[in-house]
């Protein structure tokens, strides 16, 4: 169906209806534009949420915990994610907004090109036709001119008053208009004809081809429009695969969640390598009695020489309430003497691999200048060799600094594996004779022998004693008092348990981790929660 032949006499609604279509072109190209901007300022979003959760770390401070690492393996699935946003706002710029841009002006020119041609044509009918109406309205004046000059010529002729010359006169004029009025008629009718030509292929031929150009136009711009509404869903279409990666990168990451391997970091991570402390001796006070024999009683033997100094046990406990939760106060030791034994292993460990990597990488500078002193001692135009000597000379010096480093940390590291293994000896001898009342284990791993036995062999020094990580100095004096609002078990190495309603002594106040140092009456060393005991400090408290 065709607009020619159909809208013939519709051009300002052909005009109206195609200046609606570029429009509604545009406003479309304003919503992909709108739609990219969402994109953008979404992948935006995302990128600042990865980099927010995401932050810059240390060497020392890599995740291992799986759960860590499958989240940082997410937030790299949404970075690629935003990537993907990204990606989907710029085809939908390039291949969308801009190509219906570009397309819009097209057909505006068109459009323009279309309207001015039918108005020519119409313009040019109307011409045609103010020359066929002039020429009408002249033939018809020159008709009413000719029946004047007619009617006065009768009017002489049949008057016998007339002269002949007037009669004469009249005759001529009418004569002159009669030919006026024939020329008209004869332009009258050729303008006639043209006009109804013109007319003529201007509502068969002209206005029907600027209107199927105008038809032509507004099908391409509806095929567009069609074209572009696919390459919008394309543009997203594209990117699904990729996402769906992401997503199901993120799927996996959540399946490598390893609740096991986290908690044997955690034990790798935070284990001292010190044993549980064992039980306390008890400790016989009534040997310093002196009971009234009789013929049935049998006196107890006094025996001061190998009793068990309380201050010496104490001594060493409080020394060991660190591994709990506070570590001692003072600067970080080269052969990191101030750490548990099992995390001193583990640093020790860590710097013998380091100085061992650094130590293979001096070798192989040396070898490789002793090549190239080769070389050009075999051939000197290539070099001087006395130039790389004093290289060498540093090379040598590095290695040998490392090796002395390397012997010095593995000897810290047999030490502290001795001790070890030492303490995992002892721990059986201790468990041999059940059938008699154990003594402790002291916090270095040494076993006290138990007080009843105490007068057959006095206890031997334990070589691998830990003499430089433990001071055995005095109780630490009382500085106030507290009562336990609550009930506390201390099963966590380092912690006084205790029951509600106790009295204890403070020898430590809280130093912002929420933990107070106490001690019981039967002088029993540990940490209590500051917020179960109710605490009162005194000026001149003594120890107990």
């Amino acid at each position: 169906m065709s607009w020619g032949t159909e809208l013939w006499d519709q051009f300002d609604n052909l005009e109206k209806h195609t200046q609606w279509g570029i429009d509604f072109l545009e406003r479309y190209a304003k919503f992909v534009k709108e739609r990219m901007e969402i994109e953008q300022n979404y992948a935006k979003q995302l990128r600042n949420l990865v980099k927010k959760y995401c932050p810059k770390r240390s060497k020392d401070e890599e995740p291992r915990f799986s759960s860590l690492l499958s989240f940082y393996t997410i937030l790299n699935e949404l970075n690629d994610y935003a990537g993907q946003r990204e990606v989907v706002a710029e085809e939908m710029g390039h291949k969308v907004y801009g190509e219906l841009m570009r397309y819009s002006q097209e057909l505006k020119s068109e459009r323009k090109h279309h309207l001015q041609e039918g108005r020519k044509a119409q313009q040019y009918l109307d011409h045609c036709w103010k020359q066929m109406d002039n020429s009408k309205k002249k033939f018809e004046r020159e008709c009413r001119e000719a029946e004047k000059a007619q009617m006065s010529y009768e009017r002489l002729d049949n008057d016998i008053n007339a002269t002949k010359s007037e009669v004469e006169k009249a005759k001529s004029q009418l004569y002159l208009r009669t030919h006026m009025a024939d020329e008209s008629k004869n332009e009258y009718a050729a303008q006639l004809q043209n006009f109804n030509g013109e007319q003529w292929k201007h509502f068969n031929v002209a206005i029907p081809q600027i209107f199927k150009n105008l038809q032509d136009m507004d099908s391409r711009r509806t095929v567009k429009l069609g074209e572009t509404y696919k390459s919008f869903a394309d543009v997203e279409r594209r990117v699904i695969p990729i996402i769906s990666k992401c997503l199901e990168g993120m799927v996996s990451a959540a399946k490598s969640v390893d609740d096991r391997r986290d908690s044997l970091i955690v034990v790798e991570s935070f284990k001292s390598g010190f044993e549980p402390p064992g039980d306390f001796p008890f400790e016989d006070f009534s040997q310093n009695i002196y009971r009234s024999g009789s013929d049935g009683t049998i006196s107890t033997p006094k025996i001061d020489t190998m009793k068990t100094d309380p201050k010496h046990s104490l001594g060493k406990a409080k020394n060991k309430l660190w591994l709990f939760g506070k570590k001692p106060k003072g600067p970080a030791l080269e052969d990191f003497s101030h750490l548990p034994p099992e995390q001193r292993r583990k640093k020790l460990q860590q710097r013998i691999d380091e100085l061992n990597k650094e130590l293979q990488k001096e070798v192989d500078q040396r070898d490789a200048l002793n090549k190239m002193k080769d070389v050009y001692e075999k051939s000197p135009q290539m070099g001087d060799p006395g130039s790389l000597q004093p290289k060498i000379a540093e090379t040598i010096s590095n290695i040998e600094r490392l090796r002395v480093e390397i012997h010095k940390n593995e000897a810290w590291l047999s030490e502290v594996e001795g001790k070890q293994s030492a303490r995992g000896d002892r721990r059986p001898s201790a468990e041999v004779n059940h059938h008699t009342p154990h003594g402790r284990e002291s916090p270095e791993g040494s076993y006290t022998e138990d007080p009843s036995q105490e007068h057959r062999s006095p206890p031997q020094p334990d070589p691998h004693e830990f003499d430089d990580e433990f001071d055995d100095d005095d109780p630490l004096p009382a500085i106030g008092h507290c009562k336990a609002l609550y009930a506390f078990d201390g099963q966590n190495e380092g912690t006084l348990a205790m029951k509600e309603g106790e009295v204890l002594y403070i020898i430590e106040e809280d130093k912002g981790d929420g933990w107070t140092r106490a001690r019981k009456q039967g002088g029993e060393e540990g940490y209590v929660p500051t917020s179960y005991v109710d605490i009162t400090l005194e000026k001149n408290s003594k120890g107990s």
